[in-house]
Parts: structure tokens; C-alpha cells; sequence
């Protein structure tokens, strides 16, 4: 969330940046190429990336990030390859969230599945929307201009406060 404590977008709508952004603050993409290899470098990067911008998360935050970026690059290697051949991963970073999205240029808009607990696939976005949900975050899916799709988790930076 940003100061005005809406959500960011994964296209336009974005507010415009404080006069006097923290930091840690900031927007960087890298694109990879859909094979299994890129998704432990994907996660490298985005916890290198994190650490070395000094961004203020908890180790679970983290932690969440990083399997929600292994499960999103993961799903794009294995159902987006053929019609795209490039992965980018996105991470944005406001005084009050972090945004991870992933991008392929497959048209195909995944719905989160309901857990088949017979089967022993199919429940990436499910968990992803999961994890997502219990830091306080959103994420969605959504088309891009050139056809594609891109599925965005934003969390918090603050863990969200635990029932009693």
C-alpha cells in the first residue's frame, strides 16, 4: 500500500512519487529465459535485490516474497514457454508494500484451483493467493497490452496484526 493506503497496480495508476522517497524505494525488472534454471535465480535476485536496497521486511515477508516469485516464474516456465520464451520479474517497493509480479506473454489468465489433494500439481496459485492473503497482501492477474498476462502479489511491509 502506499501513503494514501491503496494497493499499487501492476499497469498505470500508480501515485506519484513522495518529494522525498526512502532509499529503499524504487521499481526493477529483469527479464529471464522460461527454463527451470531461472527460477532459483529468480529468487536469488529478488532476496539480493531486497537486502542490497536495505528494504525493511521481516525474514517471513521475505520469505513469502521469494515463494511467491518460485511458484509464479515455475508456472510461466512450465505452461508459458512454447508461446513465451522470455519470463520478466518485476519488483516494486513503496514506503509501506513490496509488489512482486511476473510477466510471460502466454494470453492464458490462470484462476487460482481449488486444492485436489489427489493430484500433486495445481495448487501454485492457490498458495500463492494463500500466503498472499495471511501477510494482509492482494494479488491478481491481468492482461498486458501486448497479450500476455501478469499475476502481481503486493504485501505489506508490516505484518498485519494477529487475532487473539
Amino acid at each position: 500500500m502506499d501513503d494514501s493506503g491503496s494497493i499499487p497496480q501492476a499497469r498505470g495508476g500508480e501515485a506519484a512519487a513522495p518529494a522525498d522517497p526512502l532509499t529503499y524505494e524504487g521499481v526493477w525488472r529483469f527479464t529471464a529465459p522460461a527454463v527451470e534454471e531461472s527460477v532459483p535465480q529468480a529468487r536469488r535476485a529478488v532476496r539480493d535485490l531486497l537486502g542490497r536496497q536495505g528494504v525493511p521486511a521481516t525474514q517471513d515477508l521475505v520469505y513469502s516474497l521469494l515463494l511467491i516469485v518460485s511458484e509464479l516464474v515455475t508456472n510461466s516456465v512450465r505452461h508459458a514457454a512454447l508461446l513465451s520464451p522470455e519470463v520478466a520479474v518485476e519488483v516494486a517497493v513503496g514506503r509501506e508494500w513490496v509488489r512482486v509480479a511476473v510477466e510471460d506473454d502466454h494470453p492464458y489468465r490462470p484462476k487460482a484451483l481449488e486444492a485436489d489433494f489427489g493430484q500433486t500439481g495445481g495448487r501454485g496459485l492457490l498458495l500463492v493467493r494463500e500466503v498472499t492473503l495471511e501477510a494482509g497482501g492482494v494479488c491478481d492477474v491481468e492482461h498486458t497490452s501486448t497479450g500476455g498476462k501478469v499475476i502481481w502479489a503486493a504485501l505489506p511491509l508490516q505484518a498485519p496484526p494477529r487475532p487473539l
